[in-house]
């Protein structure tokens, strides 16, 4: 796989219309720490512009009709999927995952919106009588304000646009200032299939994102991002009553029970650690293993983690890519270097790959206890800590012990063993002998605690893209 030059993702999309700026921000390629392209800096008129065009939006006759709601995803879906080579290739070169990876998530995010396009909501009749006939369903929120972080950035974006657009709301993304460029080129993709102002994309550094949901005309906010950016979304949104859900982050505890395979499991727990370069808030980032267990695993992972191959995501073969920004870099080599000052042992990896990008090794730590940043914080990167523990009742109360609750898992041979425990996991999505599995789009992603608020996804993730309504007819 070679890099080719990338012609879309340069400009917002405000109204159906390309905007025009003079001001812009570099965007890096993590790979070899250049700059890949240059984003809009989204300015105050625009952002005026593209509040009136949402709110005309949101009584038009096209959002108000399902038919032309669900053409509209249809065709969006289309029009993503022919262009499935260009937008992977912009995914690489500015979030750093293979190209294979990248090309899975644009048909994913494609996938997203036929599925949407295909859903059809289902009411709740409460009463029908000869005196009376009341029923509860869905009705449009209105503006909705789309916030996505840089890990998955398309797909974020399409979680958050498809629904939104099928429960009759107008749309606009804000993407994360390190990866703006995937989420303008779907607004440019689809400027000639949606109506004007139905989706719009603007893009910006940090004071774009305060202004956009201060903004009395967004009537809802859908936000990927860290626990300390939801809780000033959810205050934010406080102010005016808006509508808000929020996918933060997680610090997923994987529980391995006394009959673990290591050698027939150990693999998929692998990938469940370290997808995307450990980049996924459901990755499994707290491992915690029977006493006798320890050695078997961490062999397993080793040899596991030696086999990857790293480098830039254009590269036949590559299956890890790098950390998408210095800084996520700087935080997981602070975790390790925390880690082994409080007497964890390095298994294997730890060390940054020579030359230009945010190359790591994937790490695999032995000797790992709370305490230890990198296991009471979610560290978002290449690394897995094993916690050993001689009772099952300690896993679990540490496993639960925090203020996270997006996802967990329990691992045994004995699966009826293994779910009986997985009851006792307080996540928001529990998974035996799996970690992050999806029958996506068709289930909910849900978190709670401070992991999450809402859900997304499936008929939940349309049903938080609306409100609530209830019909009574006296007869």
């Amino acid at each position: 796989m070679t890099e080719t030059a990338i012609n879309l993702g340069a400009t917002q999309t405000i109204a159906g219309k390309a905007a025009q700026n003079a001001d812009f921000f570099d965007v890096l390629n993590p790979a070899t720490e250049e700059v890949a392209g240059r984003a809009p800096e989204c300015t105050d008129a625009q952002i005026d512009e593209a509040m009136a065009a949402a709110v005309a939006a949101s009584t038009s006759d096209w959002l108000r009709d399902p038919a032309q709601r669900r053409a509209g995803l249809r065709d969006a879906a289309a029009a993503l999927t022919a262009r499935a080579d260009e937008v992977a290739r912009i995914i690489v070169t500015e979030q750093g995952k293979p190209y294979q990876a990248a090309y899975g998530e644009v048909m994913g995010s494609a996938v997203m919106f036929q599925y949407f396009a295909d859903f059809e909501p289902s009411g709740t009749t409460v009463e029908d009588n000869a005196e009376v006939r009341v029923r509860v369903g869905n009705q449009a929120i209105g503006p909705t304000l789309g916030i996505t972080a840089w890990n998955i950035p398309l797909m974020l974006a399409s979680a958050k646009a498809a629904p939104a657009i099928a429960a009759g709301n107008p749309i606009i993304l804000k993407p994360s200032p390190f990866t703006p460029l995937s989420t303008l080129a779907l607004g440019e993709i689809l400027r000639d299939v949606l109506p004007a102002g139905v989706l719009q994309v603007l893009t910006g550094t940090d004071a774009l994102g305060p202004k956009l949901t201060a903004r009395p005309e967004i009537r809802k906010i859908t936000m990927t991002g860290s626990i300390a950016t939801g809780k000033k979304i959810y205050a934010a949104g406080a102010a005016d009553m808006k509508r808000v859900t929020l996918e933060l982050g997680g610090n997923d505890a994987a529980i391995l029970l006394d009959d673990f395979d290591a050698a027939a499991m150990g693999p998929r727990l692998f990938q469940a650690a370290f997808n995307n370069t450990g980049q996924l808030c459901i990755c499994a980032k707290r491992i915690y293993v029977p006493d006798a267990l320890v050695d078997a695993v961490a062999e397993v992972m080793t040899a596991q983690a030696q086999a990857q191959q790293i480098g830039d995501g254009f590269t036949e073969g590559v299956t890890m890519g790098p950390l998408q920004n210095k800084a996520q870099y700087d935080k997981v080599t602070a975790l390790i270097e925390d880690a082994v000052a409080k007497g964890a042992t390095v298994v294997t990896g730890g060390k940054r790959l020579e030359g230009p990008g945010y190359f790591m090794e994937p790490t695999v730590l032995k000797g790992c206890r709370p305490g230890m940043r990198v296991v009471d914080e979610e560290q978002f990167g290449p690394v897995m800590p094993l916690i050993a523990y001689s009772d099952l009742n300690d896993a679990l109360e540490q496993a639960n012990g925090t203020e996270f609750g997006l996802g967990g898992s329990v691992w045994g041979a004995d699966v009826q063993r293994a779910e009986e425990v997985a009851a006792q996991v307080y996540s928001g999505m529990v998974w035996v002998n799996c970690h992050g599995d999806n029958q996506f789009p068709r289930q909910p992603f849900v978190g709670v605690k401070s992991s999450g608020l809402g859900a997304e996804l499936g008929s939940w993730g349309y049903s938080h893209a609306s409100d609530l309504r209830l019909d009574y007819t006296a007869l």
